[in-house]
């Protein structure tokens, strides 16, 4: 089953910017943010300063998968 990507407005560096993914990767999102005792903008910053040319909706795919891989090793 795939779901359509859902499209969310964050703070980042003091601009708002849209951010579209998922549901089942928002909801993925905001329970690392929390399971970290981060806020999504907080959360959000720190995966656009490392992502280099990659899109910000694709490193936040990339991070949650990578943190749920981490999980399961």
């Amino acid at each position: 089953m795939t779901t359509r990507p859902v499209k969310h407005s964050v703070t980042l560096h003091g601009h708002r910017t849209s951010i579209s993914l998922e549901p089942e990767f928002w909801d993925a999102f905001r329970a690392a943010a929390k399971e970290d005792g981060k806020g999504l903008n907080e959360l959000t910053a720190e995966i656009d300063e490392t992502r280099g040319d990659v899109g910000l909706g694709s490193a936040i795919r990339v991070y949650i998968l990578t943190r749920l891989q981490a999980k399961l090793a």
